[in-house]
């Protein structure tokens, strides 16, 4: 699926005259042609070879299954940094059960690094060859690196549960799209914090997080793949606190 995502994107990829239609009547949710085509090309996959699963996509919905097992899809997380030429989108793709995600891919076709995790195995390849996976061991708040999507966290009361964790740190980047967590699973930074997801945006991103030995949750310390607020933190010491900020708001 992955490869077959990959193979419809690129071609749109910083190409001239890339339209992108608006699906907020009040702000700015882009998608293109690239999303839709990426997301039937990884359909038309399962179709021929898991027709049983269950499939909850961005662009077409959630498709019934009998399996018990659903991939969830994301064809292009980062759609604003895909229409800016910039490389940190990703193809997101997670096999989930009742319990939330047992295996996931973050992939970003333009650099060709993919980042995968669950069944025991977590690694990335790319263009430095293929390397083990694993979040930083040992980081606590005031050293860590912080990432996030957007300046503007959800609604302003999250946006001041950010700013408040942001004040802590040593360092706070933005508009990372889910290159971010993919980022933590490499061990470069200890924290995502996010608000205002779906679960398409985050089950994979949860994936490859864990199997790196990350914990993912929600800003109340619980399960996080549905969607909405959520911290993603290298190891158990940053993630306590910082959860103890984001768990005042």
């Amino acid at each position: 699926m992955a490869d077959a995502a990959r193979f419809a994107i690129l071609p749109f990829f910083r190409a001239q005259g890339l339209s992108a239609d608006n699906k907020l009547a009040g702000g700015f949710d882009p998608v293109t042609e690239a999303d839709r085509a990426a997301e039937r090309a990884m359909r038309d996959v399962l179709a021929r070879l898991r027709p049983h699963d269950a499939i909850l996509g961005e662009e077409y919905g959630h498709s019934d299954g009998t399996s018990g097992l659903t991939w969830v899809l994301d064809p292009i997380d980062g759609t604003r940094g895909f229409i800016s030429g910039t490389p940190t989108w990703g193809v997101l793709i997670a096999l989930s059960n009742d319990a939330g995600p047992v295996f996931g891919i973050i992939d970003q076709p333009y650099i060709r690094e993919r980042f995968v995790g669950g069944f025991s195995t977590s690694f990335v390849d790319g263009p430095s060859g293929r390397m083990d996976l694993a979040c930083r061991k040992e980081s606590t708040l005031e050293e860590a690196i912080l990432l996030t999507t957007f300046p503007e966290v959800g609604s302003a009361t999250e946006a001041a549960a950010f700013g408040a964790v942001s004040e802590k740190v040593r360092l706070t980047r933005y508009g990372m799209d889910c290159y971010g967590y993919a980022l933590v699973a490499t061990g470069q930074v200890d924290l995502v914090i996010e608000a205002g997801l779906n679960a398409y945006d985050i089950q994979a991103p949860i994936a490859v997080v864990e199997a790196a030995g990350g914990i993912v949750t929600d800003w109340q310390g619980g399960p996080a793949h549905d969607g909405g607020r959520v911290i993603a933190a290298a190891n158990e010491k940053v993630h306590a606190e910082a959860l103890a900020i984001l768990s005042q708001y």
